[in-house]
Order: structure tokens, then C-alpha cells, then sequence
């Protein structure tokens, strides 16, 4: 049973700020903002919702296929998804154009000023869900607006389940289409402010658009998430991390928890926790894609901290 991950692949550039913005950013002069800020911290990493989703579903023993487009700048992750052993079959190199990417500069405390090109995202309808075989679950996760719809369209003409992760992307659509994937979608999953957004958008509360999806997932940071199913909520908690280092990629984490529950046929309850799990692991390590267990060592902290046992 393969995954195909439609969304972004990005190279993050991290920076931390030894202080804090609301330290520098004065409120009365908001109009005429001129800020800089020192920066002595830098680091580059992998990234992107697809590639970030797949490194994290592959260690679960998932069997994840990216669908995204890249620059010519790409050389560098493609030999790292080669040495990771994760199948580059449905990734298009698009001439002429950059590989996503992000700059990133968190403050002391842990807030985030983002600067985002997306470079050969905008490409992203070149692909086809068609293009890919053995696929039983999708996701369409941010990624170019056009290639966004058109692989939400293409998962239901192939009668293909799928998750509906506008994330940041959500800004690119309106209510009403924001609407119309939900109506195509099997499942969708947004964090609290996205929550507040989609909504704002759509004019539906969260309980309307559940009624529209098998799941409404809605993660909320440390206080864990929310799954809206069959007409009642399941609180999930969420670990206490060893350590909270980077938040970076953490949604994507927890994403690719989802992923595996959904195609185990798991309850939303084991779901949630593996993959409120996957997100605490995360935040403990630096960027997207640097923390690394194995299967064994996921399902014991699973019972660890929930008191029983899954089969990864």
C-alpha cells in the first residue's frame, strides 16, 4: 500500500535571533517598518511539507511517493532522498527555476518571521495522481495553487481516499473553494489558527465541516489535537517532549502519524496518539528531518507514554 504525497520539497534556511522581536518591533511605527536583525545563527536544511511528511512516514514503514517539482538547485536533496532509499520516481526537475524555499528566523521565543519563494512549486500541475501506481492514500499538503485543486480533482476521479492539508497555502483559496476541497476530501487536518481561518473563510464552524469529512483533525501545539469524527470529539494528548528545540516540520510529523494510522485501519484514538507522538519527537531535534528511531524504538515509546502496545 503506497502513499503518494502531493506538496512542497524546500530547502529551510534557519536563523535564531538572540532575543526577542517584540523587543524590536515598535507598535507605533508599525507603518513605516524598518527592522533588522542580527542573525549569528544559521543553518540550511531539508525541508518542505512533502519531503518532511515522507522521511517521517518511511520511518514508521510506510511506503511514501513524493509528487512535487523542483529547480535546478535540487542536487543535494536528491542525493540524500537516494541514500534515505525514498523513490524520486514522481519528483519533476522544472528547468530554469529554484527548489523551494524558506528563510526562517525564530526569536527567543519560538516565534517565527518566515520569507517563502516558491520557485518550481508553481509548476506543480505538470504532475499527475495519474502518474503514480500501487497508490492507496494521498495527501495534497501546500504546494502550487493550480497543482493543489487539480490533485484534490484527480485523487476523487480515481477513487482515491486522500487528506486535504491546506496549511500555509490556505491564503491562495477562497471560501468557496476552500468548500470544494472539503467536499472532495476523505479527511482534513489543519492547526488551531488554520482552524480559525478555515472557518473564517467558509462560514462553517468546525463541527459543520466535519459532518462533510470521515475526520476533521485539528492539532493545537502542546495541548495536543482534536479529532472531529461521527459526530463527537477525541482529545488527544501530547507527550511531554524531552527537549523543545525547533517546531519546524513537527505538523508534518504528526501528519505522517495520521497517514500510517489511516492505512493500518487504526481507531482515530491509536492515530492520534502515534502521530501526536511523532510531533513531540520532532520538536526535540533541529529542522525537519534530523531526528531518527527505529520501529522498535517508536512502539516503545508509544507504550510509554500511552500504556500500550502498536504494531508499527
Amino acid at each position: 500500500m503506497k502513499t503518494l504525497i502531493c506538496g512542497s520539497m524546500a530547502f529551510d534556511t534557519i536563523m535564531v535571533f538572540k532575543d526577542k522581536f517584540k523587543n524590536h518591533i515598535l507598535p507605533e511605527q508599525i507603518h513605516i517598518l524598518n527592522v533588522a536583525f542580527l542573525v549569528p545563527e544559521m543553518r540550511r536544511e531539508y525541508g518542505g511539507c512533502a519531503g518532511n511528511i515522507a522521511y517521517n512516514l518511511q520511518m514508521l514503514g510506510g511506503h511514501p511517493l513524493i509528487m512535487a517539482t523542483v529547480g535546478d538547485d535540487f542536487a543535494p536533496y536528491a542525493t540524500r532522498l537516494e541514500n534515505l532509499g525514498l523513490p524520486q520516481t514522481h519528483i519533476r526537475h522544472v528547468p530554469n527555476s529554484f527548489t523551494g524555499q524558506a528563510f526562517i528566523t525564530t526569536d527567543l521565543d519560538d516565534n517565527q518571521i518566515t520569507a517563502f519563494h516558491p520557485g518550481a512549486m508553481g509548476n506543480s500541475h505538470l504532475n499527475s495522481v495519474s502518474m503514480a501506481q500501487e497508490v492507496t492514500l494521498g495527501i495534497v499538503s501546500p504546494d502550487g495553487r493550480e497543482g493543489m485543486m487539480q490533485h484534490a480533482l484527480e485523487f476523487v476521479e480515481r477513487d482515491i481516499p486522500f487528506v486535504f492539508d491546506p496549511g500555509q497555502g490556505m491564503p491562495m483559496f477562497s471560501g468557496a473553494e476552500l468548500l470544494r476541497f472539503i467536499e472532495q476530501a476523505t479527511y482534513v487536518t489543519v492547526n488551531d489558527y488554520e482552524a480559525k481561518m478555515l472557518q473564517d473563510k467558509t462560514g462553517k464552524s468546525l463541527d459543520e465541516i466535519a459532518k462533510r469529512v470521515k475526520a476533521l483533525i485539528v492539532t493545537l501545539g502542546p495541548d495536543g489535537s482534536l479529532i472531529y469524527t461521527e459526530g463527537k470529539q477525541i482529545a488527544i494528548p501530547t507527550p511531554k517532549p524531552k527537549a523543545i528545540v525547533d517546531p519546524t516540520g513537527c505538523g508534518d510529523a504528526y501528519r505522517a502519524g495520521l497517514l500510517h494510522g489511516i492505512q493500518k485501519g487504526w481507531d482515530w484514538e491509536t492515530t492520534g496518539r502515534l502521530a501526536s507522538l511523532m510531533g513531540s519527537l520532532k520538536i526535540a531535534n533541529r529542522g525537519g528531518q534530523n531526528h531518527r528511531f527505529t520501529r522498535m524504538e517508536l512502539a516503545e515509546l508509544y507504550k510509554e507514554h500511552f500504556g500500550s502496545r502498536i504494531t508499527l
